[in-house]
């Protein structure tokens, strides 16, 4: 996607050389240019957290056993014991350090050696004592989710201390040698830290650039599919499922970076930050809205020249580079043009009309998007010009640089639950109980199946009570370490038997790369984490164990990890619970509790126009608080039973559809009004009904009684629609837009709060007669900023370009002045009519470059010609993309040595349109006709940046 620039003084100081009236326009090298076949990765992981997961292992894990082999070389100690200590700060660094500054980064990994070399000699001396042993395992593990409440050196001096345990039961470490093993720990930590520093260094400003990369790449996915939704031809159904595959990750997206902007150093100042926040939410408007627009038009029979108005406009947005100056506007101006000739149009029935109305509306919501992405991208590297209103303030918490889903939800309703005496120690002793008591059951069953072997049980009810806070959550666990680990013990042993003993730098590389895939895959799915890990496990166990022996080794760790993690979960159920049911109904009332915080937000903006209020951020907050909805009611693993069933799945759409509506309030509510004192306490009325039905679904979640009411203010919102008479105007349309928005989100809200078992009524109409019709706001009257200087140059480009004759005198399509970032084609209305007519449908159009010479099918044209441009004199690169005169897109054909040939058109109007990695988009307007022969069509490509 492409936007205009603001202009913005630079501030950056080193970069020498531009032009400084061009500064503005050029997007963060992170986030702009053009497409790049490594977007995919992009979209699939915003800001790279899962790929820098699996460097900083694969570094960390190299770094910490060569530095233990040479540590175990320098002081003549066994090979193994060094590597086992280097290994084990290699694998803790990677796995629970990912501070983002260096800083933090320093202080985390140099406290490492500290508690592990302060547990280890204890190991050590405990091997004679094997009942004590086992004690101490026990209570270890205990104390680790005990200091994991403390903050992050707590979890890590806990968790270390338990692998301290680990690692002297598992390598049988003297007591003598744990002096050295410690100066291995503090040496191998050492270099980690400088490694981390030189290749994996926190930069959480870089993460967010690349963050906002993936939401141009997930805006471009969305105009691809709403594109292919336009067609003719295709299967409709199929393209809108596609196109709200790419809002939801799109949503993902914009949700991911509003957290990332509460974090450390990412941000320069507040006031950035809430900028940031304001364009990037008014952007993700934008194409929500888009995306909805185009799913009603593929219920709808538009004009062949509408909807190829609209093909073209959305193609040119998709592949523009940014940076232009004004690439979408053109683009938006065509869509908005050729729905204007059919509104106007005498002989247009209602459904065109209707289609009309919908693309018209596409045009403006592009024109919203390119000022909105102007804002978001200029702010990647320059200071704003202007302060915020109110400074940021952070409404979406992260997990895994992902929304939080039940974690926040568990911790509120543990918070929330009022105990006395001895009681009141529950919330701090909950977790540790669990973990000990489980262990405590856990130990003395895998000791009998395998006394050398008896922590993988230990491992299993660790693994099960971090990061989980339902039976759902924990079982879907189960399942993933049972799948990990059956997928991990085949593909290790086949790796194993291939590799052979005694080949210990492959048997390494193994080890690393597991890990490393591991690491890159816990965040995605936790079974590809295990996968990772018990391949590398596999080649570990190989340098102990017979290799025919393996299966029976395997299958017992899988027997032990399975019990550790059952009889955890049944301890959790049983001892202290936390009901899933408890937590879902929480999850809902968090999500009410923001829908009253935006309600009661709009109402204060408009009563008092000075207020500190963030209408953006407040509906973000309802954005975080349906997922945590999501979390409790979508397992990943569908279970049979519990909080997940028709009713849920009921509300779950309801809520969904009430936050969309939220986001459109919020927007659209932002804006100075100045009521008639009648028309005031109309508004007054409406606001505080809607927070008061709010209260009482809030009394239903704090009760569990269903005796509330709803009170539908909808009727009271169309009584005040009714008699505001204001002066047409952008302020006076977006007041409209906010009541229809309010409106809608009470009928959500209805239906939910219905669903809830709570009586739903209608507001009494208003005893006050309707005769007040003053003005309705001081904001409804058209005193708009004057037109900026980059509208009025867009607007000269445009008139240029529909000026523009071709070379036979028609109008056509032209190359607009070096102004505009983009060329784009004359209405098709005005274009001569082909030779031939174009049948309804016909076959995909076969194409390929300059230098095949593919046949033409009888009865069908050819388009060739080359590509120049001033900066490339032998030819450019790019790609063509043909769109009919009935808004069909036909196959693109990849430019090669500056030439092109595009085979197998049909007589017909077509526009082609050619983009580049190094070219903005131009559009050419060519009519086949075959009886004329092959058509020679040259294309002047103009520079990605100006």
């Amino acid at each position: 996607m492409t936007t205009p620039a603001t202009e913005t003084p630079d501030i950056t100081g080193g970069r020498k050389g531009r032009d400084p009236a061009h500064e503005s326009a050029i997007a963060p090298r992170r986030v702009g240019g053009p497409r790049r076949w490594w977007d995919w990765v992009l979209a699939a992981d915003p800001g790279l957290g899962q790929l820098q997961a699996g460097w900083r292992t694969l570094v960390a894990m190299i770094t910490g056993l060569a530095t233990g082999y040479g540590m175990s070389v320098a002081l003549d100690m066994p090979a193994m014991l060094g590597m086992m200590a280097g290994g084990m700060m290699g694998l803790m660094s990677a796995f629970a350090i990912a501070e983002n500054t260096w800083q933090r980064l320093t202080r985390a990994i140099l406290w490492m050696p500290i508690p592990f070399s302060a547990a280890l000699p204890l190991a050590a001396w405990l091997h004679q004592y094997r009942v004590v042993e086992l004690t101490i395992m026990v209570c270890a593990l205990a104390v680790t989710f005990f200091l994991a409440r403390f903050g992050t050196l707590a979890l890590l001096g806990g968790m270390l201390l338990f692998n301290a345990f680990m690692v002297g039961m598992m390598a049988n470490v003297p007591l003598n040698l744990c002096g050295e093993m410690f100066l291995v720990a503090l040496a191998s930590a050492v270099a980690i830290l400088l490694t981390r520093l030189a290749l994996c260094y926190p930069m959480p400003r870089e993460d967010l650039l690349r963050t906002q990369r993936a939401f141009v790449v997930e805006a471009r996915r969305v105009a691809d599919a709403a594109t292919d939704a336009l067609d003719p031809d295709a299967d409709h159904e199929v393209a809108v499922k596609r196109m709200r595959r790419s809002l939801r990750r799109l949503n993902v997206t914009t949700v991911t970076i509003d957290g990332r902007l509460a974090q450390p150093e990412v941000a320069a100042d507040p006031d950035t930050a809430e900028l940031l926040h304001r364009h990037l939410f008014d952007a993700e408007l934008a194409l929500k809205g888009i995306g909805q627009c185009v799913q009603q038009l593929t219920r709808l029979e538009a004009p062949a020249h509408l909807r190829e108005a609209m093909v073209v406009g959305l193609v040119i947005a998709r592949d523009t580079p940014l940076g232009r100056a004004d690439a979408l506007r053109p683009a938006a101006q065509l869509i908005q043009q050729q729905a204007t000739a059919v509104l106007e149009d005498q002989g247009t029935g209602p459904e065109e009309a209707e289609a009309a109305a919908l693309a018209r509306r596409v045009g403006h919501l592009l024109d919203t998007l390119a000022d909105s992405l102007a804002h978001w991208l200029d702010l990647g590297w320059n200071a704003p010009t202007a302060r915020a209103k109110v400074p940021f303030q952070p409404t979406v918490a992260l997990e895994q640089n992902r929304p939080a889903g039940t974690g926040a939800v568990a911790r509120r309703v543990i918070a929330a639950q009022n105990e006395t005496g001895w009681r009141r120690a529950i919330p701090y002793l909950r977790a540790p109980v669990h973990a000990g008591l489980a262990a405590a059951i856990v130990c003395p069953i895998t000791d009998a199946i395998n006394p050398q072997r008896f922590y993988w049980g230990l491992v299993g009810v660790m693994i099960t009570l971090f990061g989980t806070n339902t039976t759902h959550e924990r079982l879907r666990k189960f399942g993933h370490r049972m799948a990990g680990t059956i997928v991990g013990a085949v593909i290790g042993v086949l790796l194993l038997r291939l590799i052979g003993p005694g080949h210990i730098y492959w048997t390494l590389l193994v080890i690393v790369a597991g890990l490393t895939f591991g690491s890159w895959g816990m965040q995605r799915q936790y079974a590809y984490w295990v996968a990772g890990l018990v391949t590398a496990l596999v080649q570990l166990y190989g340098l102990s164990t017979p290799y025919t022996g393996m299966e029976t080794l395997l299958s017992e760790r899988l027997l032990d990890n399975g019990l550790g993690i059952l009889i955890a979960t049944a301890c959790a159920a049983l001892i202290f619970p936390v009901s899933s049911r408890k937590i879902a109904l929480e999850a809902e009332r968090g999500y009410v509790s923001a829908l009253e915080h935006l309600v009661s937000q709009v109402a204060e903006r408009w009563q008092d126009p000075a207020a500190p209020v963030r209408l953006r951020g407040a509906a973000r907050g309802v954005d975080a608080a349906l997922y945590q909805v999501r979390g409790v009611a979508r397992p990943l693993v569908r279970m049979p039973l519990g909080v997940r069933g028709r009713g849920a799945e009921n509300r779950l759409a309801l809520l969904a559809a009430a936050t969309g509506h939220a986001r459109s309030l919020a927007a659209a509510a932002d804006i100075d009004i100045d009521l008639a004192p009648e028309l005031a306490r109309r508004v007054d009325r409406i606001t505080a009904t809607f927070v008061e039905s709010l209260h009482a679904l809030d009394h239903h979640f704090a009760t569990g009684e269903p005796d509330g009411t709803w009170v539908r203010v909808s009727p009271l919102i169309r009584e005040l629609e009714g008699v505001l008479h204001a002066p047409a105007g952008p302020r006076a349309d977006r007041l409209h837009v906010a009541l229809r928005e309010l409106a809608a989100l009470d009928e959500a809200l209805a239906g939910y709060a219905d669903d809830r078992g709570l009586t739903v009524t209608t507001a009494a109409p208003d005893p006050e007669p309707a005769a007040e019709t003053a003005p309705a706001a001081k904001s409804a009257a058209p005193t708009m900023h004057a037109v900026s200087t980059l509208d009025r140059r867009t607007q000269a480009a445009l008139a240029a370009w529909l000026a523009h004759t071709r070379h036979d005198g028609t109008p056509g399509l032209k190359q607009v002045p070096a102004s505009s970032a983009v060329t784009a084609g004359a209405p098709a209305a005005q274009r001569p009519a082909p030779a031939a007519p174009a049948p309804a449908a016909g076959p995909r159009a076969r194409s390929a470059a300059s230098g095949t010479r593919t046949a033409s099918p009888a009865g069908t044209g050819v388009v060739s010609g080359s590509l120049h441009c001033p900066e490339h004199p032998g030819g450019c690169e790019a790609w063509i993309t043909v769109v009919s005169d009935r808004g069909k897109r036909r196959a693109g054909v990849r430019a090669v040595g500056g030439r092109y040939r595009i085979t197998g058109l049909e007589p017909g109007g077509y526009t082609v349109i050619a983009s580049g990695s190094a070219h903005a988009p131009t559009a050419r307007f060519v009519a086949v006709d075959p009886s004329r022969g092959d058509i020679h069509q040259d294309i002047e490509l103009k520079p990605a940046r100006p």
